[in-house]
């Protein structure tokens, strides 16, 4: 079982950075396809990054293109999400997400329903 843990996450203004953490119980960020999403209150769960499992291929949702990277450590098994120019449309829980599925190899998974494991999600919340 893969367990995946969150932090980082608080309260900042609008404009500012944020750098998310995600570390995974076993060794799984060099093995497993990664993401990112995010819920807001009263929304569904939605798509913010994805790395694929050999790192060839990321994709950005076009909200956060240009302003949020997704990065990975395969020695500390972590996978970070840096949030840069944060806006107020930014505030949600951000999850981090694993799947071991081969397909996703070279290519990413941005649908929520390839993901096997989740992580219990960090607030991030942005003031204007």
């Amino acid at each position: 079982q893969v367990q995946l843990v969150e932090s980082g996450g608080g309260l900042v203004q609008a404009g500012g950075s944020l750098r998310l953490s995600c570390a995974a119980s076993r060794r799984t960020v060099g093995t497993y396809a990664m993401g990112w999403f995010r819920q807001a209150p009263g929304k569904e769960r939605e798509f913010v990054t994805a790395i694929s499992k050999t790192g060839a291929s990321i994709y950005y949702a076009d909200s956060v293109k240009g302003r949020f990277t997704i990065s990975r450590d395969n020695a500390k098994n972590t996978v970070y999400l840096q949030m840069n120019s944060l806006k107020p449309e930014d505030t949600a829980v951000y999850y981090c997400a694993a799947t071991p599925n081969p397909k996703f190899y070279t290519i990413v998974a941005r649908s929520r329903y390839e993901y096997d494991y989740w992580g219990q999600g960090t607030q991030v919340t942005v003031s204007s």
